[in-house]
């Protein structure tokens, strides 16, 4: 049964700290206001000390104002940075002066079914919940409105809170966002794989603006303004879909971390002599 515990287990004290509850408010002439609502609650989880958080796309489509509340009762207003609707995950970026407390993310591309995991989501109170569970299925997930993955967790029992709440193993790294209720008597928690915030060996130029933004050769781009990277052809097209001078974020895996650096790009011409004069 999901629990507000009073003895913590050591895993979950690990990402306590970096669960957040997202508040978000969307004009009434938006889209998704007809299926999703003006106001919605989400959960989060910060992957970043900068103050980054991942949490469900579906919470902010549309948003025009996003308030994040922390574990130690502040609430802080946050921007969006990205979303990507094929995987279903979306970042935002607190305001304000960090570091924030952030978790570890894990390996999900090694998960198995049996596997123990805990969900660590926040209630309307921003009161914590947890359920202490198991992996139940690893599958294929289609949804109505245009949605798939071919490999998600299927997680029991149920944890009510909202969704985008992390699922973590017994380790206290993350390795899923929970997504939504499925399944009746009793429902189950679906959730997206961290492997999905995943993938490009990245070099610099000592004279580019990646080494001036703190880049270093061996870091892994795993996201462009929230949208996955599946190959540096793929980051390419979406680099140059970029404007010259603004303000671009990069998520990098860096041993064994998931880390946020923004970098401004430049024409690659600046850089370079075309002519013989």
């Amino acid at each position: 049964m999901p629990s507000k515990p009073s003895a913590v287990p050591p895993h979950v004290q690990r990402v306590q700290p970096a669960v957040v509850g997202i508040k978000v408010r969307v004009p009434l002439d938006r889209p998704s206001v007809i299926t999703l609502g003006p106001e919605r609650w989400g959960g989060g989880v910060i992957f970043d000390p900068a103050g980054y958080v991942v949490t469900v796309s579906y919470v902010l489509l549309d948003a025009a104002l996003i308030q994040v509340s922390l574990r130690d009762g502040r609430v802080v207003p946050a921007k969006l940075v990205g979303l990507d609707l094929e995987s279903g995950l979306g970042v935002v970026k607190l305001e304000g002066d960090g570091p924030w407390p952030a978790a570890s993310l894990g390996d999900s591309s090694t998960v198995v079914v049996g596997q123990a995991t805990a969900t660590v989501g926040v209630d309307d109170d921003n009161d914590l919940v947890v359920t202490q569970g198991s992996v139940q299925e690893i599958r294929s997930f289609a949804g109505y409105w245009e949605y798939m993955l071919d490999r998600a967790f299927v997680v029991a029992p149920y944890n009510p809170a909202f969704g985008g709440s992390p699922l973590v193993n017994v380790q206290g790294d993350v390795i899923g966002i929970t997504s939504l209720r499925i399944g009746e008597r009793p429902p189950v928690n679906l959730a997206i794989p961290i492997e999905l915030f995943t993938a490009s060996k990245a070099g610099t130029s000592p004279i580019g603006p990646a080494r001036g933004a703190g880049f270093l050769r061996g870091d892994v781009i795993v996201r462009i303004n929230g949208e996955k990277v599946d190959s540096q052809e793929g980051f390419y097209r979406k680099l140059w879909q970029a404007q010259v001078g603004q303000e671009i974020t990069l998520v990098v895996l860096r041993e064994s971390r998931f880390q946020a650096i923004t970098v401004r790009p430049v024409d690659r011409y600046q850089f370079i002599r075309i002519t013989g004069n």
